[in-house]
């Protein structure tokens, strides 16, 4: 599994719970950085899962 796999699922779970951090506290810079965090984890996800499918695809 490739770091970034795992990076990026951390990062969209930290997205979350700062966004909801923010609509529980009305914060709405808060709630928009939560956003992108998680946007930008499941970006940083799929760049893994590709990088491994390439590195499966290469040992076959």
């Amino acid at each position: 599994m490739d770091k970034d796999r795992i990076e990026g699922a951390a990062r969209s779970v930290k997205g979350s719970i700062k966004e909801a951090a923010g609509k529980l506290t009305g914060d709405t810079k808060m709630e928009a950085e939560g956003r992108a965090d998680k946007a930008a984890g499941k970006v940083q996800n799929t760049v893994g899962g590709a990088k491994d499918a390439a590195r499966d695809a290469l040992k076959k």
